[in-house]
C-alpha cells in the first residue's frame, strides 16, 4: 500500500487547484481572498486531523471545507448577494457548490497559468506568482529560492496581484489568434521556473527538486490539452525530463555539485530519460524547430552513458544551431566546452576568450579547466577570479575543490 500523503504534500498538490477554482468562480480580483480561504482550510485540517486522524479521502474533505468557507465569506461580504445570486437566478451557476470536479479543476488551472503569465505582469513577478499560486510554495520557500528576503517577495507578489486587478485580467484561455504567442510566454516562465530549481544557489536540495518537479508538472498539464500540446511544449517537457533525470547524480550528500564527467550514471533516472525520449519524439511532429528542441537534443545526448567523439560532435553541432536560433553568451560558453571535447583545449580557449562574460564565475571556471594542462599558473589565476565572483556556498566549494586539484 502507498503511504498517505502528508499535509505538506497535499498543500503542494491542492493549493493551486483550490485557488484556481475559487478565483474562476469569483474573479481574479479576489485571488488574495482565495489564497486566505485555502490557507485557513489547511489550518482547520491540521487541527482536525491531528485529533481525529486523516479522512479516507483527504482531498474531498479539503474541497468540502473550502466550499463552505468560500460561500460563507462571500455571503458575509455581500458579494454573494450582489454578484453571485443574480447569476444563479439567471441559471448560470449552482447555489451551493463550487465545482471541484477533475475536469473543472484542470480547466481552471490551465486558465490560471495563462492569467499569471500575462505579459502585462513583469517577468520576475510572473515567476514569483507562479511559485505561489500555481505551485503552492510558501513565501519563505520562494524567498530562499530567489536568495532574497520575504519582504522583497511580498512586494513582488503584491504588485503582480495589483496588476491582475488593474489590468482586469480574466481567468480564460486566450483567443485562438493569440494562443501561440501567449503560449510562448507561458513556456518561457516554466523554463525559468525549472532553471530556478536546477541551477539554484539555495542549499536546500529538497526545495531545488520540488521547483523542478513543479515546473515539469505545469508542462505536462499543457501537454494534456490539445491546443497547447504543440511541438515547443513537448520539447520543453523533454528538456526538463532529461535534466531532472540527472538531478540525484549532480549533488553528493554534502550538497556540493558533482561535475558531469564525475557523475555516477547509475544514479541517472532511466524512467525520466525514457519519458523525455517520448516527448522528444512527439516534439518532432510538425515543422517547428525551437530552442527547446535544440536544448532537449543536447540534454538527451548528455544522458547517453557512453562518452564517444560522435556524441560530442553531435552536441557541438546542436550548439551551433542553438546559437543561430537563440544567441546568448551563456550558450556560447557551454558551446566552448563542447569545442574543447571535440577540438582540444587551445581551440576552445580561442573561442571562450571572445565571449563577453567576464563577470560570470562559470566563465573563469571553464578557463581554469582549459588552461590547467597548458598554463597551470594561468589556470590558478582564473579559478581565483571565479572564486571572487561565485555567489553561493556551493559554487565557492566547487571552485575551491578545483584549486586544490591543480
Amino acid at each position: 500500500m502507498e503511504a498517505a500523503p502528508s499535509l505538506k504534500q497535499l498543500f503542494q498538490q491542492e493549493f493551486s487547484r483550490m485557488v484556481a477554482v475559487i478565483s474562476h468562480r469569483f474573479g481574479l480580483q479576489h485571488i488574495e481572498t482565495a489564497e486566505d480561504i485555502v490557507s485557513e482550510t489547511f489550518l482547520v485540517a491540521a487541527e482536525t486531523w491531528g485529533l481525529k486522524g486523516v479522512p479516507d479521502n483527504p482531498a474531498a474533505w479539503l474541497y468540502a471545507v473550502a466550499r463552505q468557507k468560500t460561500l460563507y465569506h462571500f455571503r458575509r461580504n455581500k458579494i454573494y448577494e450582489e454578484k453571485v445570486m443574480p447569476a444563479i437566478k439567471a441559471g448560470q451557476a449552482s447555489e451551493e457548490t463550487l465545482d471541484f470536479s477533475d475536469q473543472h479543476i484542470r480547466d481552471s488551472q490551465l486558465q490560471m497559468i495563462f492569467a499569471i503569465c500575462n505579459p502585462a505582469i513583469a517577468s520576475e513577478s510572473q515567476i514569483g506568482l507562479a511559485l505561489r499560486i500555481l505551485c503552492g510554495f510558501g513565501i519563505d520557500e520562494i524567498a530562499e529560492a530567489f536568495l532574497t528576503s520575504k519582504e522583497t517577495i511580498n512586494k513582488r507578489l503584491f504588485r503582480a496581484k495589483e496588476k491582475l486587478r488593474t489590468a482586469q485580467i480574466k481567468l480564460e484561455m486566450p483567443p485562438e489568434n493569440m494562443l501561440a504567442e501567449r503560449l510562448d510566454n507561458v513556456l518561457h516562465v516554466i523554463y525559468l521556473l525549472f532553471n530556478e530549481g536546477y541551477y539554484s544557489g539555495t542549499q536546500s536540495r529538497v526545495l531545488q527538486q520540488e521547483l523542478c518537479l513543479e515546473a515539469l508538472r505545469l508542462g505536462l498539464m499543457l501537454a494534456d490539452y490539445e491546443k497547447t500540446s504543440l511541438p515547443a511544449t513537448n520539447a520543453l517537457i523533454a528538456l526538463m525530463c532529461f535534466h531532472a533525470s540527472r538531478f540525484e547524480a549532480r549533488q553528493n550528500d554534502e550538497t556540493s555539485l558533482v561535475l558531469y564527467e564525475e557523475q555516477d550514471n547509475s544514479q541517472w533516472d532511466q524512467a525520466l530519460i525514457h519519458q523525455g525520449v517520448r516527448y522528444l519524439e512527439r516534439s518532432a511532429q510538425g515543422g517547428q524547430l525551437t530552442s527547446y528542441h535544440l536544448e532537449a537534443g543536447i540534454a538527451y545526448r548528455h544522458c547517453q552513458q557512453t562518452d564517444t567523439p560522435e556524441k560530442w560532435q553531435d552536441i557541438l553541432q546542436l550548439y551551433d544551431q542553438l546559437l543561430q536560433v537563440n544567441f546568448s553568451p551563456a550558450v556560447a560558453l557551454n558551446r566552448a566546452y563542447a569545442v574543447y571535447k571535440v577540438h582540444g583545449a587551445q581551440t576552445a580557449i580561442d573561442e571562450a576568450e571572445k565571449i563577453p562574460l567576464t563577470n560570470n564565475h562559470f566563465y573563469f571556471v571553464l578557463l581554469g579547466e582549459l588552461y590547467k594542462n597548458i598554463q597551470p599558473d594561468k589556470a590558478a589565476a582564473c579559478l581565483r577570479q571565479a572564486l571572487s565572483l561565485a555567489r553561493s556556498p556551493i559554487e565557492k566549494q566547487q571552485v575551491l575543490r578545483k584549486i586544490a586539484l591543480l
